[in-house]
């Protein structure tokens, strides 16, 4: 989940898997694996859904900017305050730890992505993406050019696909495939390239112009615009469909064709096999990833903030009134209250949440919290003790898809892929299920016991695996009931209406949150973040 799309490179069946699917390929059942749920503090948020009147508050404090909310955009919002030379602030955030869908964690002592776990490299529309890789250490100028250092650049092997019986580099289907269907990757190449060359594309998406030819796009799915281009090869939609559930939570019949086609002219086009600008392996080398994913960077943002970043800290209510903003917090530690005195406050909070929490909301979050659709998604970290037999063709990578997986599979990356250490030992293994195609999946994911999500995970890489039970010692489970918004039809006509030089604000109320944007990748919560930081 994470983080934007990549070149042919993405991140990572559902419902009624029986644990009888286990027992494949002569294989006993195993023996018990210890694991559960993690990351995830659902009772926190669930337990303000359910209160009826705020809690009276106990203590007062006082702050020149409150930040209400610890993920990507509330980070970057604190860094821009403390570059501007603002160290009067506090971030508060739900969890225990700061980061939101872009967190880190371990099993088994190894490290590994708890959600988004990768980032492309940042096109120049997202300068404030490339500052922050810079002041990182991730990026410099060498002769003149850029460069990237090369040890958080994905290592090759990048990505590979189970498909017809054995793994083929690439995500793209290409091995066995007819004539008819390479015709159709020629053809979907050519229409990117031409909608890209009219209409300009761009991540942050608001950085270029909602033209009309946008804005048409925008309002059909991306099924509807297929079906009218005759674009109807079973691998294409397949491929497409993947894509779309990779960085949206949701497949072709529920995102907007302005999704499906800015997936790819936004950054790297789409490449039949064989055109130039294609690599072997289906990837243009720019995608930076760490074992922890995308968590190596919030924790750097987080490093420096100190006592100014609050955790364990929900937001009850937030007040806009004559001459600051009263913020109402419960501290779940001891179950106090407390309420800030800002003169600003950043909302770094969904909009769901901003517009429960925010009083008397203005039109603008109320309409906006109506409007969008979020996706679920589960992610399972597996430690294995040693590597799995694999099938004939190409190598593990970093990236393993399973082609045709049903209910939201999207496959698995290695935490010790980018090990320079060759030896054969122990990993995690983090499963992708991104979940906004089922219609009931937030309940299920609710209500199933961590066991049911365990037998689905091992029943849904059981043909590639047939081993991984007996490899499995453990296996932890984050849930995330509204991980991303979902870019559907009409949303981008919506909030572009909305937008003013990437900002969103109302009186002394700055919002911050991906959630603006229309769709969840890190280069859009962050300059989100940033910029609300600058105009405070």
């Amino acid at each position: 989940m994470g983080q934007g799309p990549r070149p042919l490179m993405h991140r990572r069946a559902f419902l009624g898997l029986p644990a009888a699917a286990l027992a494949l390929g002569g294989c006993e059942r195993p023996a018990p694996i210890e694991g559960g749920f993690t990351g995830i503090n659902d009772q926190r948020g669930h337990a303000l859904r359910g209160m009826r009147e705020a809690p009276a508050p106990q203590a007062t404090r006082r702050t020149q900017v409150l930040i209400a909310g610890g993920g990507v955009a509330g980070l970057a919002a604190a860094r821009a305050l403390r570059q501007r030379g603002i160290d009067d602030f506090a971030l508060l955030e739900l969890e225990d730890g700061a980061g939101g869908n872009a967190r880190g964690g371990q099993v088994g002592g190894i490290a590994c992505p708890l959600g988004a776990h990768y980032l492309p490299v940042p096109g120049d529309d997202a300068h404030e993406v490339q500052d922050l890789l810079e002041e990182l250490g991730l990026r410099q100028r060498v002769a003149g050019r850029w460069r990237y250092d090369e040890r958080h650049l994905v290592h090759s092997p990048q990505e590979r696909l189970f498909f017809q019986g054995g793994w083929q580099d690439g995500l793209l289907p290409v091995e066995g495939v007819d004539e008819s269907t390479l015709a159709q990757y020629r053809r979907f190449a050519t229409r990117v390239a031409a909608l890209a060359q009219a209409s300009r594309f761009s991540i942050p998406a608001a950085r270029a112009p909602f033209t009309t030819e946008l804005a048409a796009l925008d309002a059909q799915t991306a099924d509807a615009w297929l079906r009218a281009e005759g674009l109807n090869d079973p691998h294409l939609r397949w491929y497409l469909d993947y894509s779309c559930r990779d960085d949206y939570g949701a497949g072709l019949a529920r995102v907007s064709a302005w999704a499906c086609i800015h997936y790819f002219a936004s950054r790297h086009g789409f490449h039949a096999p064989g055109e130039p600008g294609e690599r072997a392996d289906g990837s243009d080398g720019g995608t930076l990833t760490w074992p922890e994913g995308n968590g190596w960077l919030t924790q750097r943002l987080a490093a420096p903030l100190g006592e100014r970043l609050l955790t364990g800290h929900s937001v009850l209510r937030i007040t806009e009134e004559r001459h600051g903003v009263a913020v109402d917090v419960l501290r779940h530690a001891d179950g106090t209250v407390t309420r800030w005195q800002a003169t600003q406050c950043i909302v770094a909070l969904p909009v769901f949440i901003a517009a429960r929490v925010v009083q008397n909301p203005p039109a603008l979050l109320a309409e906006t919290a109506r409007r969008t659709t979020y996706a679920p998604w589960l992610v399972a970290n597996m430690h294995i003790s040693a590597p799995l037999q694999d099938h004939p063709g190409a190598a593990p990578a970093w990236d393993n898809v399973v082609y045709g997986e049903a209910g939201g599979g999207l496959g698995y990356v290695d935490a010790r892929h980018q090990s320079l250490d060759p030896t054969p030992r122990a990993t995690v293994l983090t499963y992708y299920r991104a979940l906004g195609d089922q219609p009931d999946a937030r309940q299920q994911l609710l209500a199933q016991p961590w066991t049911h999500w365990r037998d689905a995970t091992l029943a849904a890489l059981a043909v590639p695996h047939p081993d991984l039970p007996q490899r499995l010692t453990r296996m932890d489970i984050t849930r995330y009931g509204h991980a991303m918004a979902t870019p559907v039809p009409g949303a981008q006509q919506h909030l572009r209406g909305l937008d003013a030089g990437g900002q969103v604000h109302s009186g002394r109320l700055h919002f911050a949150h991906a959630d603006w944007s229309g769709y969840s990748i890190f280069e859009e919560a962050f300059t989100r973040g940033h910029v609300a930081g600058l105009s405070v």
